[in-house]
């Protein structure tokens, strides 16, 4: 498998990396995988560790729906839901690209990501250098923010009232970005905020 590396802001890096920096820095990319699944619209997926049981049968539902369209999901994958969506996503047609919050040089490719980086719907991309070999509450909410970035959507299955997922909602918004937040009374905050609910069964929303 071939490992691809850039700086984020020259220009044979692909487009949709290059929305993202970290205060002017050029930032490196490490990415193993097919290139191409950042041709289709990206949707950035992100979930608290802590989740609701009403809103856990909902993701559930919304993950089946998504692994079937025709879209790339972006996300650390790091956070238990995001996790249990990773294992749904990976067993359904639609491209995947995962984030880890730390080096890749070194990382050991699970044997469930293994069909799928062959069959070329796979895309593990990192923005930290090799030396980092463990994920940090600081790393993690730095990946975070590149995900968001170079995502064309973002789909918030829950983010606990104040907290930086919260906040990377409101970001987007504020940047004209759509945002989107499982349809739950445990979310009414954020929908309180301009963060727009959906459910599996108008997933399209996310398309248009």
């Amino acid at each position: 498998m071939e490992t691809r590396r850039y700086k984020l802001g020259v220009s044979d890096a692909p487009a949709p990396l290059r929305r993202c920096s970290d205060k002017g820095i050029l930032l490196p990319v490490t990415a193993k995988g097919n290139l191409e699944v950042l041709d289709k619209p990206l949707v950035g997926f992100f979930c608290s560790v802590r989740c609701p049981g009403d809103v856990i049968l909902k993701t559930y539902d919304l993950a089946r729906a998504l692994r079937e369209t025709d879209m790339t999901i972006v996300s650390g994958f790091q956070s238990p839901m995001e996790k249990e969506c990773l294992d749904l996503l990976l067993r359904g047609s639609a491209s995947v690209v995962v984030c880890p919050a730390r080096g890749v040089g070194r990382m050991r490719i699970p044997k469930t990501w293994k069909q799928p980086l062959a069959e070329g719907r796979l895309l593990i991309l990192s923005f930290f250098d090799d030396s980092i070999r463990r994920p940090t509450a600081a790393i993690a909410t730095k990946r975070n923010a590149h995900v968001a970035a170079f995502a064309d959507r973002l789909l918030i299955a829950h983010a606990g009232k104040g907290s930086k997922t919260e906040q990377l909602g409101k970001n987007a918004i504020a940047e004209g970005k759509p945002v989107f937040a499982i349809d739950s009374p445990d979310n009414a905050h954020l929908v309180e905020t301009g963060i727009a609910p959906i459910q599996a069964r108008n997933l399209r929303t996310l398309l248009n």
